[in-house]
């Protein structure tokens, strides 16, 4: 595995925690957003989350501060250049990541791998916007990044095993779990948990119960650590209806169609916790 220098397209919630755990494994991080603020904030949040460590007596103040030195914020896609690795992390807007892909693939030179990481879109259509895309594959981080084990490694139909391979080694260098999944509209586990968020608006919408007893019955009656509608709040309502309708438009079927309810809190700008509102009140 030659991957010493990891580039990674957005400085937001998913980007900033793919940089922190791929620097504390020791490789140099290169953190692209759109203007400074954006990137300041993504390092300002990998630096509170490194200080809880360091409380916690789990790295010293030291390996915090030269974690945070491994990385660097640019807004020039040009740096790009020197990296072995460039993830994309944006919004999961499939013209975006297509503009964005399109832009990286014009500026690396073709021995570079080049992922993404959608948690629901096509990674066979998205390696349209790649010259060479059998290096093109899926690395999906699930959130919180650096506290959450799990990898899903998506192969499009382009992908060849060489950068499977080197990617899956990757994976486990930086201390997650791999899982190689194929290409369909949310992959494994967002196939199965994010229609289980949208059941639990029906449910609520429906007046079955109130939130707080929804979540309680899943996580007593289910041993889940946290229930649906505080998760969602977590991933970002948004973030789940944008994913209900890449399954109903694909899938055409009607056990995929977005609650209403769902649909109308996206709407009234309710997104979850980087909102301070969802299904429940946050302060920010």
């Amino acid at each position: 595995m030659n991957i010493k220098t990891v580039g990674v397209i957005g400085a937001g919630t998913m980007g900033n925690g793919i940089c922190q755990i791929f620097s504390q494994a020791g490789l140099q991080v290169l953190m692209i957003d759109i203007n400074q603020e954006v990137i300041n904030k993504g390092i300002n949040t990998i630096d509170k989350n490194l200080s809880r460590l360091v409380e916690k007596e789990k790295i010293s103040n030291q390996a915090k501060l030269s974690i945070l030195e491994r990385i660097l914020g640019s807004t020039n896609y040009d740096d790009l250049k020197k990296t072995d690795l460039v993830i994309e992390a944006a919004t999961e807007n499939y013209e975006l990541k297509l503009k964005i892909l399109s832009q990286i693939d014009a500026i690396v030179s073709q021995d570079v791998i080049i992922a993404t990481n959608t948690s629901s879109l096509s990674v066979t259509q998205l390696a349209q916007s790649n010259s060479s895309p059998s290096r093109f594959i899926g690395m999906h981080f699930f959130n919180p990044v650096p506290v959450m084990s799990l990898v899903e490694i998506i192969r499009g139909l382009q992908t060849s095993d060489e950068t499977h391979n080197v990617i899956i080694q990757l994976t486990k260098f930086i201390g997650k779990e791999p899982i190689s999944v194929k290409n369909s509209p949310g992959f494994v586990v967002n196939r199965i948990l994010i229609p289980m968020i949208n059941e639990a608006f029906f449910t609520l919408a429906e007046g079955l119960a109130s939130a707080e007893d929804i979540d309680a019955g899943m996580k007593l009656g289910c041993n889940f650590p946290m229930g649906p509608l505080a998760l969602a709040d977590l991933i970002g309502l948004d973030t789940c209806l944008a994913i209900m309708n890449v399954y109903f438009m694909n899938f055409k079927d009607s056990k995929y169609r977005p609650a209403p309810l769902l649909q109308e809190m996206v709407a009234a700008g309710y997104l979850g916790r980087k909102a301070g509102r969802g299904v429940y009140e946050y302060s920010k």
